[in-house]
């Protein structure tokens, strides 16, 4: 199973193929038009399935299924999170919640980025331990903004609720780095190479770490062409249907 979130800066009918070509099984497009202004060349695959998210319609978030997979809004949506949504992942080997997180609320003033993440995890605390469990997408922070003031939760904050509840990077699982000090940048400030931040994470519980078998980041030369973020792609090796996840 290979999944992938790239924040796209907008008009994403435009960059699906750059992106497709790495046959994703579920995709999460942050930025993302709404699906009635997707209008895609006729050599794009159609997805499977798709949800979205959002109030300006040029500009809000998307997961898209190119297999089996199935997604359903969680009967829990909290609609005051915003753009933090769980979503029910159905067709594959075994089910699990996904929830898809674009961290920005202008409207919040505990805190527009991280704090909607944090709000969120304790909004579906018990949620958390029901099934395989995922949150993946633009987070908007690093561990290396902590000491800006929130009043309600930091990056380093989030990490921890997260790894209370046996959820983990799997960026930092896998390249074995430290939050705040990462290899490998998702994001790049106006384009420009010198100002380079990891802000975009796949956050995976126990269960799914064990079957993690790669997690690439996208090269800038390539993809600051499209956008200013780059893509993070996780990949699992996970039985076939027939069995359950072990």
């Amino acid at each position: 199973m290979k999944i992938i979130t790239w924040n796209c800066n907008m008009a994403f009918r435009k960059k699906a193929a750059f992106i497709l070509a790495h046959k994703p099984d579920i995709l999460i497009i942050v930025e993302c038009e709404h699906p009635d202004k997707l209008v895609f060349a006729s050599d794009i695959p159609e997805p499977t399935d798709c949800l979205w998210f959002g109030k300006n319609k040029h500009k809000g978030i998307a997961i898209f299924s190119y297999g089996d997979f199935r997604f359903k809004t969680h009967d829990t949506h909290n609609e005051n999170l915003k753009m933090i949504i769980p979503v029910e992942v159905t067709g594959g080997c075994f089910d699990f919640n996904l929830f898809l997180v674009w961290a920005y609320n202008p409207d919040d003033k505990d805190g527009r980025y991280i704090t909607q993440v944090w709000k969120a995890v304790t909004h579906y605390d018990e949620l958390l331990t029901d099934r395989p469990t995922m949150f993946i997408g633009d987070f908007n922070s690093n561990t290396i903004w902590d000491k800006k003031t929130h009043r309600l939760g930091s990056h380093s904050a989030v990490v921890k609720q997260l790894e209370d509840k046996g959820i983990f990077s799997s960026y930092h699982r896998h390249h074995q780095q430290t939050q705040g000090t990462e290899k490998h940048p998702t994001f790049y400030m106006y384009r420009h190479r010198d100002k380079p931040y990891h802000i975009d994470y796949c956050f995976v519980s126990a269960d799914l770490i064990e079957k993690l078998v790669a997690v690439n980041i996208g090269e800038y030369d390539l993809w600051t062409k499209y956008s200013d973020h780059v893509p993070l792609i996780v990949s699992f090796e996970l039985a076939d249907k027939k069995r359950a996840l072990s």
